[in-house]
């Protein structure tokens, strides 16, 4: 973004992301919240289960409504020390990279991305499993950089295909998701820091949930039930959801992300963070929110 001022929106969304492959997934979560202060809300899925193609066509359908700021929790790109390689002769963008994803796992079923980190060129970097390999690099974007200097965390390298915590294959079907929703809303949807904000348009954003947990003062901590919710929610300005009961990290995320985006979407700082650079900008992404600690 080019500019100081914020861009203005209506409504901000929030999605907790899986990269699993299956038919549905209790790894998807979906939160809304119009501006102002009300409590976020669920979004239930078709038959109370999303899979990323019905994340995908809810989106197509309800982002021309409303201009709106989305967040997704995956990598929108790859630490390009790495994938760069997959473009010999040639100083390749963050659309080169997602035609390449599309191309290799176009017959992959529900914007999964799994093939591209086999293939014999773009899959070269990826650890699959297994100690690990002499050859493995352990490659980080900027913005995963500057989420550890922020005290947010540590976010996985997206090469890294092993343990509970991987985040590569969420990241490569969530590239086929924003490749697939900027090409159907044309003019009405930018991506975020690749694409500028144009006024009346929808904008996708990477978010880490950890961050607006942070500081709603639950630092490592999960949410637990729905009382640790609401305090969490009025920590960001929110009203309490008032809901009984356990909740879900899941879910907890993506409320407490949604109600995040609304109390983080007006600070110019965000969208202009010192660390984001020509590189974060043509190539890598950003993080919303992280980098901040030192503006």
């Amino acid at each position: 973004m080019t500019g100081t001022a914020a861009p203005a929106f209506g409504r901000f969304i929030a999605i907790d992301w899986s990269g699993a492959l299956a038919k549905r997934y209790a790894g998807i979560a979906v939160a809304d919240c119009a501006a102002g202060d009300a409590a976020p809300r669920l979004v239930e899925g078709p038959g109370g289960w999303w899979s990323r193609t019905a994340v995908f066509d809810w989106l197509r359908a309800e982002l021309p409504k409303e201009p709106a700021l989305v967040g997704i929790d995956c990598a929108f790109s790859l630490p390009f020390a790495v994938a760069a390689r997959g473009f010999p002769g040639r100083e390749a963008t963050v659309f080169d990279l997602w035609d390449a994803v599309e191309e290799i796992c176009a017959a992959e079923p529900d914007f999964g991305g799994g093939p591209f980190a086999s293939h014999p060129l773009h899959g070269v970097g990826f650890w699959h499993g297994g100690p690990q390999p002499d050859w493995y690099e352990d490659p980080h974007r900027a913005t995963e950089w500057a989420c550890r200097a922020d005290g947010l965390g540590h976010p996985q390298s997206p090469y890294k295909l092993i343990g509970s915590r991987q985040v590569g294959k969420g990241a490569l079907a969530g590239m086929r998701v924003l490749r697939a929703l900027r090409n159907a809303l044309p003019g009405q949807l930018a991506v975020w820091p690749f694409d500028d904000p144009a006024p009346g348009a929808s904008v996708m954003v990477e978010i880490y949930p950890r961050l607006f947990l942070k500081q709603t003062g639950f630092g490592q901590r999960k949410i637990r039930d729905g009382a640790e919710m609401d305090e969490a929610l009025r920590q960001l300005g929110s009203h309490p959801l008032e809901r009984t009961g356990t909740v879900s990290d899941h879910d907890s995320d993506a409320l407490v992300s949604a109600a995040g985006l609304r109390w983080l979407a007006d600070a110019p700082r965000a969208w202009a963070p010192p660390g984001l650079d020509d590189t974060a900008r043509r190539q890598e992404g950003w993080i919303f929110g992280v980098g901040m600690a030192g503006s």
